[in-house]
């Protein structure tokens, strides 16, 4: 065991037993799977044992990890709460919160966070960037962002995360879609039961359409594709791709196949379009408050947070898991 420990490599190696999966901790601190792979064999090297076994499932710890790992993440805990005394101590504190913003999420939740701001016991300007998922999480994990609004659809090791808000799902399709739909459920199959209104629509039933897709930056992409894979079933994409979600619709209206998009993101709310449902329960989209708890303004954002009351329907539904 050599006498310098990577520090680099420690947050690499918990960010992996975080994950189950160097691709996934590598993607969450924005390097490359092979930078990552890397930066573990070296720590590894360093430690004189061998952390983690690969799996076809991902990445296990050893017996060597299973022990080393709790003290890494007391390691990292003690490293952060250093250099946020130290900023504290020698820097003036930036009262202005930089909140990021997917471009998923629904423009009154913004709204709503931007009333509490200028109503927290200390005064703070609301500074907004909306951006791409990955590129929203490389600016937090590099201090150039305080807190991300984003769907909760992966994980960010090591960074304090809350459920905000959530909003149920529609599919959208064209006319003449629909109404074969509709004529299949005078067919008086068990899932068309279910399926009571004529506005709603279960998953089993359009499973098997042909899904357009936005392109895997926004969270929604990720979100079908969880969806599909929750239920086991193969997704049969589209083979192009939509620009925007207005062209998501227009393209699911003209038949060219469905597609999935949160309530808050039709064009219109009369726009052609049924609710998506699971055994009777509504599919749920849900969005996160990210922000890194070792900052200066944690206890301001996580007030926010806390501040904001999930929306909860009055009917049944079923939120979609992101922590796969």
């Amino acid at each position: 065991m050599t006498d310098h420990v990577s520090i680099e490599g420690l947050r690499y190696a918990w960010a992996a037993a975080q994950t189950h999966s160097f691709t996934a901790a590598a993607r969450a601190y924005g390097v490359t799977q092979p930078a990552l792979s890397n930066g573990i064999a070296k720590l590894e090297q360093q430690l004189g044992g061998k952390l983690f076994e690969r799996t076809t499932q991902g990445a296990a710890p050893t017996a060597f990890g299973r022990q080393m790992l709790p003290m890494i993440e007391r390691a990292l805990d003690e490293l952060d709460a250093i250099a946020a005394e130290a900023q504290r101590l020698t820097q003036p504190i930036d009262r202005s919160i930089r909140m990021g913003v997917s471009p998923l999420i629904d423009p009154k939740l913004v709204a709503q966070m931007y009333s509490m701001v200028c109503n927290l016991p200390e005064s703070h300007e609301l500074v907004l960037r909306e951006a791409d998922m990955q590129e929203l999480r490389e600016a937090l994990s590099a201090g150039k962002l305080d807190v991300i609004l984003i769907p909760a659809v992966a994980s960010m090791p090591r960074f304090a995360h809350r459920i905000i808000s959530r909003e149920p799902v529609a599919i959208v399709t064209s006319r003449a879609m629909q109404g074969k739909a509709n004529d299949s459920a005078a067919g008086g199959s068990k899932i068309d039961e279910v399926k009571s209104e004529e506005n709603a629509t279960e998953f089993e039933a359009e499973a098997n359409a042909s899904f357009i897709l936005v392109p895997d930056t926004c969270g929604l992409t990720t979100f079908t594709k969880q969806l599909f894979a929750s239920h086991k079933h193969p997704m049969n994409a589209y083979p192009g791709e939509a620009a925007s979600y207005q062209v998501l619709e227009q393209w699911a209206s003209m038949g060219l196949g469905v597609a999935i998009l949160p309530v808050s993101k039709l064009s219109d709310p009369k726009a052609q379009h049924r609710m998506l449902q699971d055994n009777g329960q509504d599919v749920m989209i849900s969005y996160e408050a990210v922000w890194n708890p070792q900052s200066p303004l944690a206890r301001d954002i996580e007030l926010l947070a806390s501040q904001i009351v999930v929306a909860e329907p009055q009917h049944e539904s079923l939120a979609l898991s992101a922590r796969l």
